[in-house]
């Protein structure tokens, strides 16, 4: 039996990684963080009291799990790679990126021929669910694994559902953005129909919300994001474009049909294109705008 897990190292504390980081922390755990920007991990140790390393590898020196949340596979690849010299047999790698089930699969079979595990348990909640340790966490990885990865994940998430073997869980992140993201833009298309027959949008919301239109977007983000013109929830839409094209890829796998899929990845695809990089996913509303001349809570051409 595999012995509890203490220490962790801890590769990406972006907008998300920071709070999980920091949750770990708060549960007891010992977290070593790094980051691929200067100053960021010593920043994050002198709020948090974690220690801070230079790389990958000094990260998990020493570590009995190393969590990974970076933008894509490619980097978490990158990352492994740099770690592996450091990694000893038994160490469990938890993949937190929401990132491509089949390269995922690739780098956990090279770890496992090192004596090394590893788990893919993407998250879902945002930034704000990330501050309060109340992430929903999809996993995929082996029972045993996943077992002594529980508590690591517990500190981070109040909902854990194992999803199956490795790269389950990430391919259900993929599907699961891709019903929100299908829900976001028809929505956005409601409030548009309605606010140019006359109705009002933030009233609008409260109906959906009352009735069975309503979903995370109408909840979560209408008011708050868009009717507000903040446009900051603090997902980037590029990560929502490669999120659906992990959808598709998967649909592709499986030899799915994705008509309403494969259009609404191009919607968000044309979306990035035409507000460049940096945009928060929220933003994804002003192309719908911009087909309809016509900005939500008022009445001039975006």
């Amino acid at each position: 039996m595999s012995a509890p897990i203490k220490r962790v190292g801890f590769v990406g504390i972006g907008n998300m990684g920071w709070p999980m980081a920091a949750n770990l922390v708060k549960a007891g755990f010992e977290v070593t963080v790094c980051d691929v920007v200067p100053g960021r991990a010593d920043a994050f140790a002198a709020e948090t009291g974690a220690k801070a390393a230079a790389t990958p590898a000094d990260a998990a020196a020493g570590a009995d799990s190393v969590v990974t949340i970076v933008p894509t596979s490619k980097q978490v690849g990158e990352a492994v790679e740099a770690m592996l010299p450091a990694l000893t047999k038994g160490t469990l790698v938890i993949d937190m990126t929401s990132g491509q089930p089949g390269r995922t699969r690739e780098i956990a079979s090279m770890l496992a021929g090192h004596g090394v595990a590893m788990v893919d348990c993407p998250v879902s909640g945002g930034v704000p669910r990330a501050k309060t340790g109340q992430l929903a966490i999809m996993a995929g990885g082996a029972e045993a694994d996943l077992d002594r990865a529980d508590a690591v994940l517990k500190a981070m998430g109040t909902s854990i559902h194992r999803c199956g073997p490795i790269g389950a869980g990430q391919a259900m992140k993929a599907l699961n953005n891709l019903v929100s993201a299908g829900g976001y833009l028809i929505g956005i298309e409601a409030l548009l129909i309605g606010q140019r027959f006359g109705l009002d949008p933030a009233k609008m919301v409260d109906v959906l919300n009352a009735s069975t239109g309503m979903n995370n977007s109408t909840q979560k983000k209408f008011k708050e994001y868009v009717l507000s013109r903040r446009f900051d929830a603090g997902f980037g839409l590029d990560l929502m474009v490669k999120d659906l094209s992990i959808a598709l890829e998967v649909g592709r796998e499986t030899t799915t049909p994705t008509p309403f899929a494969a259009l609404c990845r191009e919607m968000w695809a044309s979306a990035a294109a035409l507000l460049g990089p940096g945009a928060d996913h929220t933003a994804v509303a002003k192309l719908s705008e911009q087909l309809a001349h016509t900005e939500l809570g008022g009445n001039k051409a975006p």
